[in-house]
């Protein structure tokens, strides 16, 4: 047997068809959207990563406001600035890149962006309305993921889902949108016991380790006919890839992610949905 590619790259372009003729609709209508992005320090990756925002922003027409700040700014100083982009009734969105240097506090800093523009879905006020099932900004990973079991019509009623990761950022939002959707979720970690038995067991693994030399998902570790998603992306003898190795994984998955070329590219649609979805939002509330 072999299992069905999800491809990253399809699904993506398939939201991002979506955002573009949103933002063709809205600019009828006089509303330019706009996304503001904060990079602090000399950060190679994350200046990579703010990069392809850029890019995927200027393919569906969203404007954007870069920032670059010194690798030294304080914590005053950003408080400062996304104050600012707050009170800018022409930003809709704010992204402030992570991880951030060691004197700023990531918590503090996210906890400042106004929960209607907050296109990372991180901010206490929406990470608490996504526990309540009430969210209409979530984090860009794990909607990332809900977007590819709709696209291929992966049922999650009634299944059980191995997710390991306990992040902010990827497995404790993802702990709830698979939980809206009735399937049962185990939440697994660096601390979990019989790991290997647990995945043997489960109809969906979901792995965002991203350190190969801790960590790899194995073929033996996954039942036949399971659905794989592999969030994770690292570096690791020489090549970029995730937790498991797709070409092996597939001979018995009956879906599964490659990376890189899978949810990575996800995320980057998600944000630009996040960003159309906080300027209606944002128009609505200023109306």
């Amino acid at each position: 047997m072999v299992g069905t590619k999800i491809d990253g790259n399809v699904i993506a372009q398939s939201v991002k068809d979506r955002v573009k003729k949103a933002v063709e609709e809205l600019k009828t209508q006089g509303i330019n959207p706009c996304l503001a992005t904060i990079l602090i320090g000399n950060n190679p990756a994350s200046a990579t990563y703010v990069k392809n925002k850029h890019k995927a922003c200027e393919e569906v027409g969203i404007i954007t406001k870069d920032h670059k700040l010194d690798a030294n700014t304080t914590q005053s100083q950003l408080d400062e600035i996304i104050k600012n982009l707050n009170n800018d009734s022409a930003v809709h969105g704010i992204l402030v890149q992570l991880p951030l240097p060691q004197q700023l506090d990531e918590f503090a800093t996210t906890s400042r962006i106004s929960p209607l523009k907050d296109v990372d879905g991180l901010t206490p006020h929406n990470a608490g309305l996504l526990a309540m099932n009430k969210a209409i900004l979530v984090a860009c990973t794990p909607s990332g993921v809900m977007e590819m079991f709709e696209y291929h019509g992966i049922d999650l009623n009634g299944k059980n889902v191995v997710l390991i990761n306990r992040s902010n950022l990827v497995g404790k939002p993802l702990y709830h949108l698979l939980l809206q959707k009735n399937a049962t979720v185990l939440t697994c970690h660096s601390k979990t016991k019989n790991l290997t038995q647990l995945c043997q067991s489960a109809d969906i693994i979901i792995t965002a380790v991203g350190d190969r030399n801790k960590f790899t998902l194995t073929p033996e570790m996954i039942k036949e006919g399971a659905v794989v998603i592999d969030v994770a992306i690292s570096r690791f003898q020489e090549k970029l890839v995730g937790d498991s190795d797709y070409d092996k994984i597939i001979q018995k998955a009956s879906f599964a992610t490659p990376v890189p070329g899978g949810v990575g590219p996800m995320t980057v649609a998600m944000l630009l949905k996040n960003t159309i979805t906080a300027t209606s939002l944002s128009t609505q509330i200023g109306r």
